[in-house]
């Protein structure tokens, strides 16, 4: 079936959300919420609607577990974050591409990976 509707896909890929089960509807998150985010350190990405964090780590080794840790997770709730990776050094930003900001979405990913680190 797939297929069939790929040229549908490549044209509009917001319409693969439609067949993927784990999807729901997504609402952005209110200031409040989002004021939430940033008490715990995360910070607005100036432009965007969107959060971000870095994190240090001991070495390479240290840094790549936590990533494994917060890709199982994502892949797991179907919410991957944008990230970047340097030595010791992983640094995150979190939005939500189907609301076009925050959502609980990110809320929640971002509590995982707080209590992990």
């Amino acid at each position: 079936m797939l297929s069939i509707l790929r040229p549908i896909f490549i044209k509009n890929p917001s319409l693969f959300g439609a067949l993927n089960p784990r999807r729901t509807m997504v609402q952005k998150l209110t200031e409040e919420e989002i004021k939430t985010l940033e008490t715990k350190s995360w910070a607005l990405v100036p432009g965007r609607d969107a959060v971000k964090k870095t994190f240090k780590f001991k070495d390479f080794n240290e840094a790549f577990g936590f990533m494994t840790r917060v890709a199982l997770r994502a892949d797991k709730v179907d919410h991957h974050p944008e990230w970047f990776n340097v030595y010791n050094r992983v640094e995150i930003t979190l939005t939500t591409h189907e609301c076009n900001g925050l959502s609980k979405r990110d809320l929640d990913l971002a509590d995982f990976i707080d209590k992990i680190v």
